[in-house]
């Protein structure tokens, strides 16, 4: 375990921005990780480094957290229930998943990072979250460098977000993730219209196939990181009252919307950015994807500032449109 002066991050964000880490260590192992945090205690975590736009380089000790392992833990019936260490890249792991006939992480096959990452943000996609094959997680927390354990309940998972987002943010490192997957697969879900129109002449989809058509829709959407830098969904998708639904329902008959509660209209963040006109636009090397308004991109050498000007004059314009407040959902740093 060496730590490393002036290390370049491009190559660590998939919003390939140039910044440094003043300081930089690669951690691959449980042991490494508490020998470092009993050293020093204000670190900057680094997994896929999928979910930030770097603006700045990072004054904090960078902890690129490289742990790996995947361990089948107890089997039931119709169960299974499987740990990832936190270092695992998270498609990887739902791939090694499917091809071991374990089922319920088909529908977020292909969103970028690492497994470590995932409860964090309580990723999301295609009629599925994290929050409902997670089972727990351990953790090591920064102060005391004793290892705790989330239950479900502990998480406090909501829309992109987690008790590790709020009231734990910089208090806890996820070593490794549990989940509780399925062996017989009786509720598989695709009623999200691109997967159904995909399957639709398949009588029996196997969790493969459900996987097979989220990779389809989202190369076909999304633009790969490795091509053009770009941290996936820039902004969470809106959710508003009913009264205020219907105002804007009345404005735009067209408006596409989910019914999330009684009272909650889930709105396409995508379709508000392309209503203002910023589909395809091109400000320097920060952007807006061609295909996915609510893809960010850097074409070449944007900054990671250039590219938070643009999420934010998008932000005013949606909020001057449609007085709905646009929230990031990628963490600025």
């Amino acid at each position: 375990m060496k730590i490393q002066q002036n290390i370049p991050l491009k190559k660590y964000n998939t919003f390939g921005i140039s910044t440094n880490a003043k300081r930089f260590v690669s951690i691959n192992s449980l042991k490494e990780l508490k020998e470092i945090i009993t050293l020093e205690k204000d670190v900057f975590l680094l997994g896929g480094g999928s979910n930030m736009l770097l603006t700045t380089d990072i004054e904090k000790l960078v902890l690129h957290l490289n742990l790996k392992g995947i361990i089948v833990n107890d089997t039931e019936n119709e169960v299974v229930f499987v740990t990832a260490e936190a270092g695992e890249n998270w498609h990887e792991f739902v791939v090694w998943c499917i091809s071991q006939n374990y089922g319920g992480l088909e529908n977020l096959s292909l969103i970028p990072g690492n497994v470590g990452t995932s409860p964090i943000q309580n990723i999301g996609a295609y009629g599925v979250e994290i929050k409902d094959t997670f089972h727990q997680l351990e953790a090591l927390e920064i102060e005391t460098g004793k290892i705790k354990i989330f239950k479900l309940e502990d998480c406090d998972f909501g829309y992109r977000n987690s008790v590790f987002k709020k009231e734990l943010k910089d208090k806890y490192i996820i070593i490794n993730v549990t989940f509780k997957l399925t062996k017989k697969h009786h509720k598989i879900n695709i009623s999200y219209g691109a997967i159904s129109s995909l399957l639709e002449n398949k009588e029996n989809p196997t969790i493969k196939d459900i996987s097979d058509a989220v990779v389809a829709i989202r190369q076909s959407k999304l633009p790969d990181p490795q091509e053009i830098g770009n941290s996936g969904s820039f902004f969470k998708n809106p959710v508003i009252n009913h009264n205020s639904f219907k105002i804007l329902q009345k404005k735009y008959p067209e408006i596409p919307h989910y019914i999330v509660s009684e009272n909650e209209i889930k709105i396409p963040a995508g379709w508000l950015i392309e209503q203002c006109g910023f589909k395809g636009k091109r400000f320097g090397d920060a952007g807006v994807h061609t295909k996915q308004a609510l893809v960010l991109v850097n074409y070449n050498n944007a900054t990671g500032q250039e590219i938070y000007s643009l999420a934010k004059n998008i932000q005013q314009k949606i909020k001057d449109t449609f007085n709905i407040d646009l929230a990031i959902e990628v963490n600025i740093i």
